[in-house]
């Protein structure tokens, strides 16, 4: 399965542990994980800026996430309802990707997730549906 996971994913699973992490680390083991340069770049600089991650963990991070299926910036953004602007970059971004899924604690992105041409799950659900198949 392609799996994307956003922003708030991956910095959690990077800087915490936890489910976020879980879900990381199963997804890199058992299914193609999608990364959106947009959200590779957000992800540096969450880590960077907000965590004061250092150098080493930064490289790290960039290493394992671009070693991945990463997704360029479609052309254009879906015509849904999305509040941020950034997260319909990273919703068109796993659609043009062929993601079957985006994973996700983003509100705004759950909140669109009835609209949305691909399933768009909480860390939770996901996980819940995993163990389930």
């Amino acid at each position: 399965m392609k799996v994307c996971l956003d922003t708030n994913v991956l910095v959690s699973a990077f800087a915490t542990r936890g489910l976020a992490s879980d879900v990381l680390r199963v997804v890199l083991a058992e299914h193609e994980l999608l990364v959106p340069t947009v959200v590779l770049e957000e992800v540096e600089r969450v880590l960077r800026d907000k965590f004061r991650a250092a150098p080493p963990a930064l490289s790290l991070a960039r290493q394992v996430l671009a070693s991945q299926t990463v997704v360029p910036r479609p052309a254009t953004v879906l015509a849904l309802p999305i509040r941020d602007p950034d997260d319909a970059w990273v919703l068109a971004s796993a659609v043009a990707g062929g993601a079957d899924l985006l994973v996700t604690g983003d509100a705004d992105l759950l909140t669109a997730a009835g609209q949305s041409p691909i399933p768009v799950l909480s860390p939770r659900a996901f996980w819940e549906q995993l163990r389930t198949t």
